[in-house]
C-alpha cells in the first residue's frame, strides 16, 4: 500500500498561501531559503503502533539546521506555530 501523500501536499499549499499572503509574490524582494520538512511516519503492528520522524532539508551547515529548528520551536511556544 502507498503512503499518501496529501497530508504534506496540503500543508505545503497552505504554507505557501501564508507566504504569499504575508510578503507579496515578488520574487525580486523576497525568496525562499531553508526547507526543513519533520513527518511523524505510524507503523501499525496488531495492537502496537510504532513512531518514527523522519528529517530532511536544503540546508548545507548542520549547526543552521539547529538554529532554524530552535527558532521554530520558540515560534511554536509563542503560540504563532499554526500560522
Amino acid at each position: 500500500m502507498a503512503l499518501d501523500q496529501s497530508k504534506i501536499g496540503q500543508l505545503v499549499t497552505e504554507q505557501m498561501e501564508a507566504i504569499e499572503r504575508d510578503y507579496g509574490d515578488d520574487d525580486r524582494e523576497h525568496e525562499i531559503g531553508a526547507v526543513i520538512t519533520i513527518v511523524q511516519v505510524l507503523t501499525h503492528h496488531d495492537e502496537n503502533v510504532a513512531s518514527d520522524v523522519r528529517l530532511r532539508h536544503n540546508v548545507g551547515d548542520p549547526i543552521m539546521v539547529l538554529g532554524l529548528m530552535r527558532t521554530a520551536e520558540q515560534t511554536v511556544i509563542r503560540g504563532a506555530g499554526g500560522d
